[in-house]
């Protein structure tokens, strides 16, 4: 039984354990820890509110934010999570999150990721339906798991909310939409301008197909490492990469 200094774990938190402590998250904290909750407290100053807000370590070190309420989606999604109105309302809070973090990377900061050139802007990296809230009219409210944000390219975190959203995944990835290429080429349309207009689809497609190899080549790291439970994500990786290079051409026509 949960008790309230252990509290209670929650699903996901795939880099690390997640638990809840009343209104609070805790989860394990490291080098980078203070420089993402400078992070969130700048985009909280901003007016972003749906992220939770920093709380320091606790007396086990470990970080401190506040719980957001609602319905986090797991795989399989429900069949709302892949309805048009949640595709662009992600991409319309992507792209409010990298506008207001440009120029807010400096000297000194500490990330758990690389920075993927040309930093830009700050990613998210795993900007994702898993790690959105979404209200009791499933609406998205809220953004978590903010641990591996660093600096990158407006388009390497959209190619990343494209692969999981439009889905830009094999049929053979049992977590995908079953859906057509021409579907999936409107959604990628829609999705690049409910953005805003500024990425274009085939820079999306290019750096989706960077992107998988580099989340097999990161996974595999992890599993190698001991984390065994990510090891089968490995070739699930490399078979969408497979199958995206084989439709780029397809899904990239307006």
């Amino acid at each position: 039984m949960d008790t309230p200094e252990t509290g209670e774990r929650l699903s996901g938190g795939n880099m690390s354990a997640v638990v809840r402590v009343s209104n609070t998250v805790r989860r394990t904290s490291g080098p980078w820890t203070p420089t993402v909750h400078r992070l969130l407290e700048h985009l909280q100053q901003r007016g972003i509110d749906w992220t939770p807000w920093p709380q320091g370590l606790d007396a086990e070190g470990r970080e401190v934010l506040t719980y957001l309420p609602g319905t986090v989606p797991r795989y399989p999604f429900p069949i709302w999570v892949w309805e048009d109105s949640v595709l662009h309302a992600a991409a319309a809070f992507l792209a409010a999150l990298h506008d207001e973090t440009v120029g807010f990377a400096q000297p000194g900061d500490v990330w758990r990721l690389s920075t993927h050139a040309p930093a830009e802007v700050i990613c998210h990296n795993d900007f994702a339906p898993y790690n959105f809230v979404f209200d009791d009219a499933r609406t998205l409210c809220g953004v978590i798991d903010w641990d591996t944000a660093s600096p990158g390219s407006r388009v390497w975190d959209v190619a990343h909310l494209a692969c999981r959203l439009v889905p830009l995944s094999s049929p053979n990835n049992a977590d995908s939409l079953s859906s057509d290429v021409p579907e999936r080429r409107r959604r990628l349309h829609l999705l690049c301008r409910a953005y805003g207009g500024v990425i274009e689809a085939d820079n999306v497609l290019a750096t989706a197909v960077d992107r998988l190899g580099d989340l097999a080549d990161l996974t595999a790291e992890r599993a190698a490492r001991g984390a065994r439970h990510v090891a089968d994500h490995v070739e699930i990786y490399r078979d969408d990469a497979t199958w995206l290079r084989t439709h780029l051409n397809e899904l990239s026509r307006p």
